[in-house]
C-alpha cells in the first residue's frame, strides 16, 4: 500500500495531491476510522437500521433503541430525534446530545424533484394529520418534514409513503441527500433541457446502494435545465446546470464544491458539456471521488468543498475523468448566470398552453390538513400535480387556462397564495429551536411575525428583498446568500441580559452577482428588536439607493451606519 505521507500516483498516471496530514482519505491508505461517526459506519452499514426499526424498535418502543442507531444510523432513514421541550438556546452547546433528545422524531420525506400527483399529496397530508400532530414543513431541500413522529408509527408511515411512491431513505446522514430539481422541469416554455429522467435514474441506481451509503459527510445534489438556475446550484456539492453546446445542443455544465455553514464556499464551474444520458454516470463519478478522497478525520472538514478547494477544479476534473469516468468531458463555456434565481411564484404559461401556479406558504410551514386540501384542489381542477421548490414553496403544474382563477381562489381559502407580498414570497426559515437540537433561537414563528410586521410597514415594496432566518451557524436556510441573512445566536440586550438574537449578513446573492453577505463588526440584533432593525435597514435602502440598484448592490457600498439600521 502506498504511504499516505507522499503523493500517490495511480496506475492511470494521475498524481493525487498529498494531504498535509492524515485526513482519513481511503485511497491514500487511511481506512481505519478516525472518529466515532466513522467507527459507527464501519461497525454496521447504516442502511441496515431499517430492518431493526421495523422488527425491533417499532415493537419495543423508544427505550429499546441502541444509542448508535438512535443518534447515528437512524438518519439514513430520514429520522432525527427532536429537541426536548423547555431547553433554551444556552443549553445547545452545554448539554450532551442524549440530554437534548426527546422521544419523538423529525422525519424527512424525499421528493427529488418529482411531480406529486393528487394521490401523493393526499398521502403526505394523511401522514402529517394522523401521525405528526398535523405538522408538515416544506424545506429548502424540496422535502416534506414532519415532527412528533413516534417510533411505533414509523412502519405504518413508511407503508403509506411507499404506496404513494415516496420514501425517506438517505434523507439525512452521510449519504446522497434529497436532490433539488427544477419545479418546472418539462413544462416551462423557456426551459433549456428537461433533466427529470437523469434525477430519476440517479435515484434508481444509487439511493440505497451500499457503495454510496458511507460518504465522509452529507452530499447534496441539484439539477436544473431552466435558465433561472432555480435550485441554488452554487451552494450544492454537485450541480448540473442547463447549457447549450454549439454542436451537441442542450446538455449540462458540472459545478462542484458548493456549501455554506461556517465555511461558506460557492461551487466551482468546470465549464463542460454533459449529455442528459451521461448525467447519472458523472454524478456517480463525483460521489465516488468524494467517497474515496474526502476528508474523514474532522467532521468540520468532511464536505466535498474542502477537497475541491485544496485540489483546485483542474485537478478535481483530472481525477474525475481519468480515475472514474475513463474519458474526457467536453469543454464548453459555463452558461450565463441569471440576474436572480427563479422561484416560479404566480401564474405562468407552460409550453403546452396550460399554466403552472407557484404558491407561497409562510416560511415553508404548511400542515397535513393543508396538503390534503391541496390534493383535493388539484383533483378538482384536473391539474397534473405539484412540485416542491428550493425556496420552501409549492408549484402546481398543468392547470387549464379556464381553471386558473378557480385554482388561485381555492388556494387562498386553504392558506396558500399565488399573489404573495414580497415578504411572504422572499422569506425563508429553518426549523429552529422548536424542534432542532442544533438550534440556538426560535425561527419559524419569529419569521412569521417578521413577515406580518414588514407587510404592514412596507405593503407596496417595489423591489424584491429576501430574508433568510437561521437558528444556528449551519445555514440550513442559506443565510449568507440572502439580501438579509439572520444567523441565530445569544446576544446581550440593553439591560445586560442574555437573549435570543441574530448576527446579520447583508447583501448576499446567487446568480449573476453571487457572493456572501457583508457582516458588520460587533453588530448583533435581538429577536425582540428584529422588526425595527429590518425596517430601519430597508428604509435606509429605499432612501439612499441609486436608480434600479438592488438591495445587494446598495449593501455592498453603503456606509456601515446605514446598515446598522
Amino acid at each position: 500500500m502506498t504511504s499516505p505521507a507522499i503523493a500517490r500516483t495511480t496506475p492511470n498516471g494521475t498524481e493525487i495531491p498529498r494531504a498535509k496530514r492524515g485526513e482519513g482519505q481511503w485511497l491514500l491508505g487511511y481506512t481505519e476510522p478516525l472518529n466515532k461517526n466513522e467507527q459507527s459506519k464501519k461497525d454496521d452499514n447504516p442502511l441496515n437500521v431499517r430492518a431493526r426499526i421495523l422488527n425491533i424498535y417499532s415493537k419495543r418502543g423508544f427505550s429499546s433503541i441502541d444509542p448508535a442507531d438512535l443518534r447515528g444510523r437512524f438518519r439514513w432513514m430520514g429520522l432525527y430525534t427532536q429537541r426536548a421541550p423547555g431547553l433554551d438556546g444556552g443549553k445547545t452547546a452545554m448539554l450532551e446530545e442524549e440530554e437534548l433528545d426527546d422521544e419523538y422524531f423529525m422525519m424527512r420525506v424525499r421528493s427529488d424533484g418529482a411531480i406529486l400527483p393528487a394521490a401523493t399529496l393526499r398521502a403526505l397530508g394523511v401522514v402529517g394529520r394522523d401521525y405528526a400532530r398535523d405538522t408538515a414543513d416544506v424545506t429548502d431541500r424540496e422535502n416534506i418534514q414532519y415532527h412528533w413522529i413516534r417510533i411505533e408509527d414509523v412502519p405504518a408511515i413508511w407503508e403509506t409513503l411507499d404506496a404513494a411512491g415516496l420514501d425517506t431513505t438517505e434523507a439525512c446522514g452521510d449519504s446522497p441527500r434529497p436532490f433539488l430539481g427544477s419545479p418546472v422541469a418539462g413544462v416551462a416554455a423557456d426551459e433549456i433541457i428537461d433533466g427529470t429522467s437523469a434525477l430519476e435514474e440517479i435515484k434508481r441506481r444509487y439511493i440505497g446502494d451500499p457503495a454510496f451509503s458511507n460518504l465522509p459527510r452529507k452530499f447534496k445534489t441539484a439539477l436544473t435545465g431552466h435558465p433561472s438556475h432555480d435550485v441554488s446550484p452554487e451552494t450544492n456539492d454537485v450541480s448540473f446546470v442547463g447549457t447549450v453546446h454549439p454542436e451537441h445542443g442542450p446538455g449540462f455544465d458540472l459545478w462542484v464544491g458548493g456549501g455554506l455553514s461556517t465555511n461558506p464556499m460557492l461551487a466551482q464551474k468546470l465549464g463542460v458539456w454533459i449529455a442528459l444520458k451521461d448525467v447519472p454516470d458523472v454524478w456517480a463519478a463525483v460521489a465516488s471521488t468524494f467517497r474515496d478522497y474526502g476528508y474523514r478525520r474532522l467532521r468540520s472538514r468532511a464536505r466535498l468543498k474542502f477537497l475541491v478547494a485544496d485540489w483546485g477544479k483542474e485537478k478535481f476534473r483530472e481525477v474525475l475523468e481519468k480515475e472514474y469516468l475513463g474519458r474526457a468531458l467536453v469543454d464548453n463555456p459555463s452558461p450565463q448566470a441569471p440576474e436572480a434565481q427563479g422561484d416560479h411564484i404566480g401564474v405562468h404559461e407552460q409550453h403546452d398552453g396550460r399554466f403552472y401556479v407557484g404558491l407561497a406558504p409562510v416560511v415553508g410551514r404548511v400542515s397535513g390538513t393543508i396538503l390534503t386540501d391541496l390534493a383535493d384542489l388539484v383533483e378538482q381542477v384536473g391539474a397534473d400535480g405539484a412540485r416542491l421548490t428550493a425556496y420552501q414553496k409549492i408549484v402546481v403544474l398543468g392547470v387549464d387556462a379556464d381553471r386558473v382563477e378557480e385554482f388561485c381562489e381555492g388556494a387562498e381559502r386553504i392558506g396558500l397564495t399565488a399573489r404573495p407580498s414580497n415578504w411572504r414570497r422572499s422569506t425563508m426559515a429553518c426549523t429552529g429551536i422548536e424542534f432542532c437540537k442544533l438550534a440556538i433561537v426560535e425561527t419559524k414563528d419569529r419569521a412569521r411575525r417578521l413577515v406580518d410586521e414588514l407587510e404592514q410597514r412596507f405593503p407596496e415594496l417595489d423591489v424584491p428583498i429576501s430574508v433568510n432566518v437561521n437558528g444556528c451557524p449551519n445555514a440550513c436556510a442559506r443565510t449568507q446568500v440572502a439580501d438579509i441573512g439572520l444567523k441565530g445566536q445569544l446576544v446581550m440586550d440593553d439591560d445586560g441580559h442574555q437573549v435570543e438574537g441574530f448576527q446579520v449578513h447583508l447583501g448576499g446573492a446567487l446568480g449573476l452577482h453571487a457572493d456572501f453577505g457583508r457582516k458588520l463588526r460587533a453588530h448583533k440584533v435581538t429577536s425582540a428588536g428584529l422588526g425595527d432593525y429590518v425596517s430601519g435597514v430597508v428604509t435606509n435602502y429605499l432612501e439612499h439607493r441609486k436608480d434600479d440598484e438592488s438591495f445587494a448592490g446598495w449593501a455592498a457600498r453603503a456606509d456601515e451606519e446605514l446598515l446598522r439600521g
